[in-house]
C-alpha cells in the first residue's frame, strides 16, 4: 500500500509530467533556473526537485514557482466544476425530481 513518502505510480507520474511542463515553460521563457528560483522565494536546488517531479516538495512551492512563469491560474482550474464531469453528475444526480411550490398561508378555502 502507498505511504505518503511513496505515493502511487499514477502520481509519481502527473508530478513527473508536471515538472518537465514546468521545465519547458522556463526554456520557452529563456529564463534561467536562479531568476526562477528567485522570483518564486525557493533555492535552485529545489526547482531542480520540481523539475525532476519530486513528489517530497510542497504544492505551496510548486504553486510559487508556477507563479514565477505566469502560469498560476491554470493551477486554479484543477478542480473546478466546469472540469469535473464526475462531480457535475453526481450532483445532478442528487437534485430533486419534483419541486413543489409551496401555498401562501392565509384564509383555508373550506372557510
Amino acid at each position: 500500500m502507498p505511504t505518503p513518502h511513496n505515493p502511487p505510480a499514477a502520481v509519481r507520474r502527473a508530478l513527473r509530467k508536471l515538472g518537465a511542463d514546468i521545465q519547458d515553460a522556463r526554456r520557452r521563457r529563456r529564463l534561467p533556473m536562479a531568476v526562477v528560483a528567485e522570483r518564486a522565494f525557493t533555492s535552485r536546488s529545489t526547482l531542480q526537485k520540481i523539475e525532476a517531479g519530486d513528489t517530497s516538495v510542497s504544492i505551496g512551492i510548486y504553486a510559487s514557482v508556477l507563479q514565477a512563469l505566469g502560469l498560476l491560474d491554470g493551477l486554479s482550474q484543477v478542480a473546478d466544476i466546469a472540469n469535473d464531469s464526475v462531480g457535475q453528475a453526481l450532483a445532478s444526480a442528487d437534485l430533486p425530481k419534483n419541486v413543489h411550490l409551496k401555498r401562501p398561508a392565509g384564509p383555508s378555502r373550506d372557510g
